[in-house]
């Protein structure tokens, strides 16, 4: 299996820290999955994935893994495939299309999670991707939620795993948070 630059096989620990907070086998949106490190890991906890990308032969690799649905879109040049309130998870890592922002989070139920990671300005120092376009702006994850979601965590900065680069994280969760058992974050 050979992988494009950015991925790798194991799955994000920020993703590992926060999907438990999805309502248990709830249906949860993989986007730009690539070869699927996230679906697979989610489909692991007993969650209905969705694994979209637009690439076909990345997709290709996540055939016959249980609970786990592909669909190969692309995001950027046809419409947004999915309704609103259909997830209750959406995980996103290392992809950024900010057209796609309002109705990605339309796209979540009531009490439904955002676990989203990926590149941030700085990055272009470090290596790949370097194109302000694919470089989050700072707190702009943050700016996305604002009013709309309660934010359970944030980082941002350089890290130095899997590799070095400048990211931005964000697990943020619908208003109706008292139910979703926050005791999963001590």
């Amino acid at each position: 299996m050979q992988l494009r630059q950015h991925e790798q096989l194991a799955p994000s620990a920020w993703v590992c820290r926060f999907a438990r907070l999805i309502a248990p086998g709830g249906a949860v949106l993989d986007l730009a999955c690539g070869q699927g490190r996230h679906a697979r890991y989610l489909a692991s906890l007993g969650y209905e994935v969705e694994a979209v990308d637009r690439d076909r032969a990345s997709l290709d690799a996540l055939t016959g893994i249980a609970r786990v649905r592909t669909r190969c879109a692309d995001l950027e040049g046809a419409p947004w495939p999915y309704e609103a309130g259909r997830f209750d998870g959406i995980v996103v890592s290392n992809y950024l299309h900010r057209p796609l922002v309002p109705d990605l989070l339309a796209a979540l139920r009531p009490q439904g999670v955002l676990i989203y990671e990926t590149f941030a300005l700085g990055n272009e120092k470090l290596g790949r991707p370097s194109n302000p376009e694919f470089l989050l702006r700072p707190h702009e994850l943050l700016q996305w939620v604002q009013g709309r979601m309660q934010v359970l965590a944030f980082e941002q900065g350089q890290v130095e795993l899997p590799k070095p680069a400048v990211i931005q994280r964000i697990c943020a969760v619908d208003r109706g948070i008292e139910s979703c058992g926050l005791d999963l974050l001590r």
